[in-house]
């Protein structure tokens, strides 16, 4: 059985920085501003990473 939060961390919140990462991904390279690019680039990194590192921490 898994324990009590593990869909949070695994389907939920990469999806919200994957979601708000697509957008500062577009909003830096349609406005060419390099640091929402450069914040978008990292968030979807974070967002693709996060569920591996904290899932197997905690289970």
């Amino acid at each position: 059985m898994a324990i009590v939060g593990t869909t949070i961390f695994s389907h939920i919140l990469p999806v919200i920085c994957g979601f708000f990462a697509l957008l500062f991904i577009i909003s830096g390279s349609l406005e060419e501003n390099k640091a929402k690019l450069g914040l978008g680039i990292v968030l979807f990194i974070i967002a693709c990473i996060f569920p591996y590192i904290f899932l197997s921490v905690l289970v």
